[in-house]
């Protein structure tokens, strides 16, 4: 038994190695194509305003009650000759969302705004299938897309449609910003992790001419490259990723604008964190599962883009990984007391604590390019982020595990809150779950597991992993904390005859 514990950590630990040094590679071609990256920008006014293309922009939409009128306000801002413009609303709510669109879209449609309000027949393929109907509606050769929780700038289409110059370019993507960054600890958490995507992932991947994903909003796609692809599919809970491979394999080109920002609301309760990570995570081993195989088997790609297609297509397996390494950490600590003689392998096993520096790396690098707090504060993020998404491995290895599996599970939206700045009240949305389930009470337990390794560190007087555990317990602490006080609160908020609603939105028209 002991012998298998350490196989099993051994083989997590060089997987999760072998990842982060596709993570390294990355993190290198960033910094060294800084040229290539300025070269992709385009200025807004590339395009003559009496040559801007026709373009449609798709809002799916389904119960949006907090935030639907929020996004449509911001996009009627946009700057576009309005006889080239086609903004679809394309509302799957059941609730009094359906009201407060209708309203909106009458208004500003009396005010000559090219805005429709599209109600499908029937709510098949979720997201996907809203996008694909929309389609059927315009014959616009440029689609732009964002989620109901997005604010764009309004020069967002003069910035990124020059970047289709190239008849190759099939995508362009922009870089996420946060709207309600500062409103708590988990938000900070969020935006610090995300950064490192939208800066080393998404930038890196653009300038070495490797597979890289449209992130289901904040970007525009030609026309020909979704048909070209075979359109939108509703089977896996990324048709964002799936969609971005499939045209890759194509031979359309991704482009990326790490200097164009779309800002966006993060999830404020741990619910909604919760059901966000649940949705990427299996949605990308649905997709690994479906798609890898067709990448390693078309000719023409190089290998090290095949390679990195792989860890990127199975980078959520590194939540399984981590919750493995985590809970074997513990018997570990017992094994390296009782076989001083086995202290070689734990040497080699020391070696790979290089993971440790390549992700202070990955994440510290954007943290100070965009970070607007000091600079020093990457020592506690680092840390703390870390911690969370250890404490997230549990949720996620389900996650993940179902997608490999090839459970099928409803889309499940990310509820929106409109809360911008800390005060703002969430706790009546009524989208979030109200319900503490098993996983919050096994989280909790890994979290008492955890204190176990730090007093089992006292008794072998072995302090190697202490840290780890430390994070370890945090983590999983704070994911059953938050889920339990968000649950109780918005239990006692929804109960109480005296709680202050939530503001609903209002009707007024911007000047």
């Amino acid at each position: 038994m002991e012998v298998l514990v350490l196989i099993l950590y051994g083989l997590a630990l060089l997987l999760l190695f072998l990842y982060n040094l596709g993570q390294l590679s990355l993190i290198i071609t960033y910094l060294r194509t800084k040229q290539t990256r300025q070269d992709n920008i385009r200025p807004a006014n590339a395009i003559p305003w009496d040559q801007l293309p026709p373009v449609t922009v798709q809002l799916p939409v389904y119960n949006e009650l907090y935030v639907a009128e929020r996004l449509i306000d911001s996009m009627v801002k946009l700057r576009y000759p309005a006889d080239k413009l086609d903004i679809q609303v394309l509302d799957d709510s059941t609730d009094e969302t359906v009201e407060i669109i209708a309203r909106r879209v009458a208004l500003y449609r009396e005010q000559g705004v090219p805005i429709r309000h599209i109600r499908r027949p029937e709510r098949k393929g979720f997201k996907a299938g809203a996008l694909a109907y929309g389609l059927t509606l315009t014959d616009a050769p440029f689609v732009a897309i964002f989620d109901a929780d997005f604010v764009p700038d309004p020069d967002f289409l003069l910035k990124t449609l020059p970047n289709f110059a190239d008849p190759k370019v099939g995508i362009v993507q922009t870089r996420w910003e946060h709207l309600n960054e500062d409103f708590s600890l988990i938000t900070q958490l969020q935006a610090f992790g995300l950064n490192a995507h939208f800066t080393i992932e998404q930038s890196g991947r653009y300038a070495a001419n490797l597979f890289a994903n449209f992130n289901g909003t904040g970007g525009v796609w030609r026309r020909a490259a979704i048909d070209d692809a075979g359109g939108w599919h509703a089977d896996t809970l990324t048709e964002d990723l799936d969609l971005s491979y499939r045209a890759q394999l194509r031979g359309w080109k991704f482009s990326y604008r790490e200097d164009v920002t779309s800002p966006a609301e993060l999830p404020v309760a741990m619910d909604a964190l919760k059901s966000q990570q649940y949705r990427w995570m299996k949605g990308a081993a649905e997709v690994a599962r479906k798609m890898y195989g067709t990448v390693l088997r078309t000719p023409g790609i190089p290998l090290k883009t095949k390679l990195h297609a792989g860890m990127h297509l199975f980078s959520s397996a590194t939540f399984i990984l981590v919750l493995v390494l985590g809970v074997l950490s513990v018997p570990l600590l017992y094994i390296r007391a009782r076989h001083p003689e086995w202290e070689v392998v734990f040497y080699i096993i020391n070696f790979f604590q290089l993971n440790l520096f390549i992700l202070i790396s990955f994440y510290g690098i954007p943290y100070v390019l965009y970070s607007q707090k000091r600079k020093a504060m990457v020592a506690f993020y680092f840390p703390m982020y870390s911690s969370l998404m250890m404490g997230l491995s549990l949720h996620n290895t389900i996650a993940v595990l179902e997608g490999y599996l090839g459970k099928k599970t409803p889309f499940v939206r990310t509820p929106k809150f409109n809360a911008n700045k800390a005060g703002d009240l969430w706790q009546t949305n009524k989208y979030i779950g109200r319900q503490i389930t098993w996983l919050t009470v096994a989280e909790g337990l890994l979290a008492l597991y955890f204190v176990g390794g730090l007093v089992l560190a006292f008794y072998v007087q072995d302090f190697r992993m202490f840290f780890l555990h430390i994070m370890l317990m945090v983590g999983f602490a704070m994911v059953c904390y938050y889920s339990l006080n968000h649950s109780f609160t918005i239990r006692r908020t929804t109960t109480l005859p005296s709680a202050s609603p939530m503001p609903q939105p209002s009707q007024s028209v911007p000047i």
